[in-house]
């Protein structure tokens, strides 16, 4: 399975691919820093799900997943967010994304949460 890594947080695009840098079920195939990168490379390379932050600057996390899910809505989405409030993680889910994880988070929490929206 194809993996995008969307955060425009160098340090938690780094985080997450090092986490499937050895995980031979899933291949990271884009890293993205924003919604307008992010869309290109979905399109170019698409990914079986992403990891998305909500907070980027130009197009937002938001903005991305309702662009994603009309390109391919079998996309899963899994966004990884400091924002914790359920109004924004009951958005994103509505617009179609799978799942919601807060950021700070462990490796373990990490693919746990990832599983979970590969399982849907």
């Amino acid at each position: 399975m194809k993996l995008m890594i969307v955060d425009d947080s160098n340090i938690i695009r780094s985080r997450i691919e090092r986490v499937y840098q050895n995980d031979s079920s899933l291949e990271v195939v884009a890293t993205a820093s924003n919604g307008r990168d992010a869309l290109q490379k979905a399109t170019h390379f698409l990914p079986d799900v992403i990891t998305m932050d909500l907070t980027m600057p130009g197009m937002d996390g938001l903005q991305c997943i309702k662009h994603v899910e009309k390109l391919d809505k079998e996309i899963k989405i899994l966004v990884i967010s400091a924002l914790s409030d359920i109004t924004t993680g009951l958005e994103a889910i509505e617009y179609g994304a799978r799942g919601f994880l807060c950021k700070p988070f462990t490796d373990e929490e990490l693919v746990d949460a990832l599983n979970k929206v590969l399982e849907s």
